[in-house]
């Protein structure tokens, strides 16, 4: 069976869309995508064509961009094209680059889609054919472009990729979604070559005599999925030659298991939940006796931020005594006697502050910071913990200003060690309502002072300090 043959009958068995759909396809000019456009022209699909260009490789950025360019007239199709700070992204979420890029992305085709208002705003958007039509202009909504709005978005996701993301998955960690790797669709996002192997897609190209372009980050191994790729598949493969068709034919498997072991779950759930309002009631008697425990209860938490390692603080408060508790970022679980109580925590709309270095005024939820450099001449530090003094020489901006999160530490002042935030918190007798509103300002992650409370030892003025940075916290709840 041919590779066109194949692509359409996967099509058709996994109902991944309807010949009359508008598709939006998603294209880096490498192999893969360009494959993928051949592929839906020849079958008689509507597609347009979308390009995210990331700006993390100069020159070769730009070149990837044109030559999609190209494609989009090849085909007579339109074309978004869309650019992203995606270093500056990274470092406001405290991201890889790989995962910023990710989060960009899919944050984008979710806007395209109408799936709800992307929080992706970053970079500038160009809706086009070939050249701009008679009264179009850059950053025009597709609604405006005189077509109807897309019906999905398609990746050129292959089954080499699934089985990288199922090894990598299972190295880091995994539940049965791991192992299953990405579906072919996933609400209005589609992977229609999931059942073909990168080979056959080169083949294709090769026959075709199509043209695409080279990613040279992809001949590094700096990242996680190049060293699987390049390094790890084929050592496993020289042990085991048939070790990749076997994972194929496990992600299969595993998307059987997927579904069942969800139903399992949601049955013990409605066994298990109670809500009242806002809060989730779980009566600790019944959840003692469900089984296999550990798993109940982390499909229980996760959804509201708790990790896999939290599992066992759970098991350890179904012990305790009544008023004990564990937090996630966003939410809490209370000890109230014979109850669980998961509630929201209070205050958690503030998100993320991004401060430049030439930035003299930074707001946010808890007050207004202000900041002041001043030459260290005979600088007498005032008393008050409201206002933080650093040596200006060791501080690198951007600081981000953000709230503390569960596995945060610093080096209080005055000390040589560190100190988790929550173990400080617990010294300093600080009640649940004041750590909620804790807020911290950070450099290349390392904290530079817990807002309000203690500055870092690292960045404290010393002998050698010639200039001093000021920050000064207004308390509007004062």
């Amino acid at each position: 069976m041919s590779l066109q043959e194949k692509f359409i009958q996967f099509i058709r068995t996994e109902s991944l869309f309807n010949q009359g759909d508008l598709l939006i396809l998603a294209v880096s000019g490498g192999v893969d995508s360009v494959v993928l456009c051949e592929l839906c022209h020849d079958a008689g699909y509507s597609f347009i064509i979308a390009h995210c260009n990331f700006q993390l490789r100069g020159e070769e950025s730009g070149r990837d961009e044109m030559f999609v360019r190209g494609l989009a007239n090849k085909y007579d199709t339109s074309l978004l094209v869309k650019h992203f700070d995606t270093e500056k992204y990274a470092l406001l979420h405290r991201v890889s680059i790989q995962v910023a890029a990710r989060e960009l992305r899919y944050g984008w085709f979710a806007e395209l889609l109408g799936e709800k208002k992307s929080i992706f705003s970053d970079g500038n958007s160009e809706w086009l054919k070939g050249e701009l039509e008679p009264g179009q202009s850059k950053g025009s909504n597709p609604a405006l472009a005189g077509l109807p709005r897309p019906n999905y978005v398609l990746t050129a996701h292959h089954l080499d990729d699934n089985i990288e993301t199922v090894l990598m998955n299972f190295f880091k960690g995994t539940g049965v979604a791991g192992m299953r790797g990405m579906l072919p669709k996933n609400g209005k996002l589609v992977r229609p070559l999931l059942q073909a192997r990168k080979e056959e897609l080169l083949n294709f190209a090769k026959g075709r005599n199509l043209l695409f372009v080279e990613d040279s980050s992809n001949s590094s191994d700096k990242y996680s999925r190049n060293y699987f790729r390049r390094q790890v598949i084929p050592l496993i493969q020289k042990i085991y030659p048939e070790a990749e068709k076997n994972l194929a034919d496990n992600i299969d498997k595993a998307r059987d298991l997927e579904i069942l072991y969800h139903q399992a779950i949601e049955l013990h759930k409605k066994k298990l939940l109670e809500h009242r309002g806002d809060e989730l009631y779980i009566p600790i008697l019944k959840l003692r006796k469900s089984s296999p425990i550990r798993t109940i209860i982390y499909e229980i938490i996760r959804e509201y931020g708790f990790s896999p390692k939290q599992v066992d603080g759970v098991l350890k408060l179904m012990e305790s005594e009544s008023g004990k508790y564990m937090l996630s970022p966003t939410h809490r679980i209370l000890r109230n006697r014979n109850w669980f109580i998961i509630s929201k925590l209070e205050n958690q709309s503030g998100g993320m502050i991004l401060i430049e270095e030439n930035q003299r005024r930074a707001e946010f939820e808890n007050g207004i910071l202000e900041f002041e450099w001043i030459p260290n001449i005979e600088f007498k530090m005032p008393l008050g913990e409201k206002k933080a003094f650093l040596d200006a020489d060791r501080i690198e901006f951007p600081l981000l200003l953000r709230k503390w999160q569960k596995g945060d530490y610093f080096y209080p002042l005055g000390m040589p060690k560190k100190k988790k935030l929550a173990r400080f918190f617990i010294d300093q007798k600080m009640s649940l309502q004041e750590k909620e509103k804790t807020w911290v300002l950070e450099m290349n992650k390392k904290i530079v002072w817990v807002v309000g409370k203690r500055i870092d030892d690292r960045f404290k003025i010393g002998n050698a300090t010639k200039n001093v940075l000021r920050i000064s916290w207004l308390d509007v709840s004062a």
